[in-house]
C-alpha cells in the first residue's frame, strides 16, 4: 500500500504539466494570429489609404492613367537584346 501513495500526487503533477504546456502552447498560437492579423490590417490600411503615413493617393493600375510602364522599343527588339 506505500507504493500506491504517491499515484495521485504523480497523476496530478503530469496532468499540471499537460495543462501548462496546453495552455502555453494556445497562447502561443493566438499570439502570432494576433500579431499576424495587426500586421495584415496594417499593411492593408496603408495600402487603402496611403495618405493617413504621409505617402499620395492610390495610383491607377493601368499604364496611361498612371503614367509608368510605357514601352521605349518595339516588341520584336525587345526579344532581340
Amino acid at each position: 500500500m506505500s507504493k500506491l501513495s504517491g499515484v495521485f500526487t504523480g497523476g496530478a503533477e503530469a496532468y499540471g504539466r499537460f495543462v501548462e504546456v496546453f495552455i502555453d502552447g494556445h497562447w502561443w498560437v493566438v499570439g502570432d494570429a494576433l500579431e499576424n492579423i495587426g500586421k495584415t490590417t496594417k499593411r492593408l490600411l496603408n495600402i487603402a489609404y496611403p495618405f493617413l503615413n504621409g505617402g499620395s493617393g492610390l495610383r491607377g493600375s493601368s499604364p496611361e492613367v498612371s503614367g509608368y510602364a510605357k514601352p521605349c522599343k518595339e516588341i520584336e527588339q525587345r526579344f532581340k537584346d
